[in-house]
């Protein structure tokens, strides 16, 4: 029997190469543009699509030179080209030579009509748009709890404002169910969660990957929401339909953060910037009522009198305004003490330290709650038991009783007139049991 030959990996792809290339050296190919990436390199990388199946391609730098307009994301092309096989990989692509433009893809052209549609009706107006809260204390992401953007989001939120409590409403951020998660929670927050501001959050991608903000029920669950609603999807260069409808357009969820919250150390400068601005007023008022004073006084050095009345007054008038000034600065001092008090209490740490104390007292509770029901539960087993203990059969027969049985029938003797002379007996007793002969029987009385 002949061994079958055992190929290389390098063997059968360059097998697979050679077949592809020889086959399909010239071809054309319609489709949509997908996944459109630039590298460093200069060579542009993208897949090319149609309704049941895609294939990467790669436009090389050189070839770039004959295009009639830039490639994008959804726009529909007949590419002409080789297929090859890129083997360190083993994937096979479309070496595109040139690219024939004829019109936008459907996503694309989708994506306009809604837009205009929802235009025409007011959905974008910015008369309609809600004014967001300078200071938020609680806002809740709509996202997926496992992208980047939510962690991305937090961590700069945390660092400009602690004093902001954040929550995270779960959903789907792409796919067929994500639109609908998205209306549904928007919806929920507005209706059942006590928040300041709904913020939609999620990383770039394709304009399939963005499809569920740029369908037409998300656009009108934003326009609806009795909160405010700041769109923070994807990257600067990506726009979707709810970024028209939403309150603020955040051009990515890290900016969305620095839009949305003030700088609390920024703050914190700027009301000591202005508690040295009113100080400074304040002395300076004061000191051109002292030159003031001091004019008077070189007019009435002559009338001694009305000057010492004059300097009393004034003296008066200083000490009310040094009075008022130190209120001032104490009220401003105040404040600012109060403020950064605010700012302490309201530090996630605390709250996650008083969660963790308040998790281990619930679980002592269980674990107590646990060992009592399981001590009723013996109670109640040793007093079934002895009950089952008091009614046994074998209790009677452990006090000296015996059971009679007919070993030729099974049956339990009860009376002497149930047996015969010569007849075979078995007495069960409370350990072991004896077979017998009866011999004589005595009927009852």
């Amino acid at each position: 029997m002949k061994t079958p030959r055992i190929f290389k990996v390098s063997e059968i792809t360059s097998s697979i190469r050679s077949i592809l290339e020889t086959h399909y050296p010239f071809i054309q190919v319609s489709g949509e543009i997908s996944n459109l990436r630039k590298p460093r390199s200069g060579h542009l990388y993208f897949t090319l699509k149609d309704d049941k199946a895609q294939i990467k391609a790669v436009l090389f730098v050189m070839q770039q030179r004959y295009l009639n307009q830039a490639l994008r994301d959804g726009q529909q092309v007949i590419c002409s080209g080789r297929i090859s096989v890129y083997e360190p990989r083993g994937d096979y692509q479309l070496i595109v030579d040139g690219v024939n433009f004829h019109g936008a893809g459907l996503l694309q052209k989708a994506f306009e009509q809604l837009k205009n549609i929802l235009d025409a009706e007011g959905l974008f107006d910015p008369g309609h748009k809600k004014a967001l809260p300078p200071m938020p204390q609680h806002l809740t992401l709509v996202t997926s709890p496992n992208g980047a953007a939510v962690h991305d989001f937090i961590k700069i939120a945390q660092k400009r404002f602690p004093g902001c409590s954040i929550s995270v409403y779960p959903v789907s951020v792409q796919g067929e169910t994500a639109a609908d998660e998205i209306v549904q929670a928007i919806e929920a927050i507005n209706d059942h969660i006590d928040t300041e501001l709904i913020v939609l959050c999620r990383g770039g991608g394709s304009l399939e990957d963005l499809q569920a903000f740029n369908e037409e029920r998300t656009a009108r669950a934003i326009y609806n929401s009795q909160l405010p609603v700041v769109n923070a999807v994807g990257h600067e260069i990506d726009f979707t339909i709810a970024d028209f409808a939403a309150d603020l357009r955040a051009p990515t969820p890290s900016s969305a953060a620095e839009l949305i919250l003030p700088d609390a150390a920024e703050l914190k400068t700027r009301l000591s910037h202005l508690q040295k601005r009113m100080y400074h007023a304040l002395n300076a008022n004061l000191n051109q009522r002292a030159a003031k004073l001091a004019l008077y006084r070189k007019i009435m050095e002559d009338s001694r009198r009305p000057l010492e009345s004059l300097l009393i007054k004034l003296d008066y008038k200083t000490e009310k305004i040094e009075r008022a000034m130190s209120e001032i600065i104490r009220n401003n001092q105040s404040r600012l003490e109060r403020f950064v008090v605010l700012l302490e209490q309201h530090d996630p740490r605390k709250n996650l330290a008083g969660k963790r104390e308040k998790i281990s007292a619930l679980q002592h509770r269980i674990i107590m709650a646990e060992r009592n029901n399981l001590e009723r539960h013996k109670k109640r087993l040793s007093n079934v038991t002895g009950l089952l203990n008091t009614v046994s059969p074998l209790a009677t027969l452990a006090r000296g009783y015996a059971i009679v049985k007919n070993e030729q029938t099974g049956n339990i003797i009860r009376e002497s007139n149930e047996v015969q002379i010569g007849d075979e007996v078995e007495i069960l007793l409370h350990k072991g049991s004896l077979n017998c002969e009866v011999t004589r029987t005595k009927p009852t009385r």
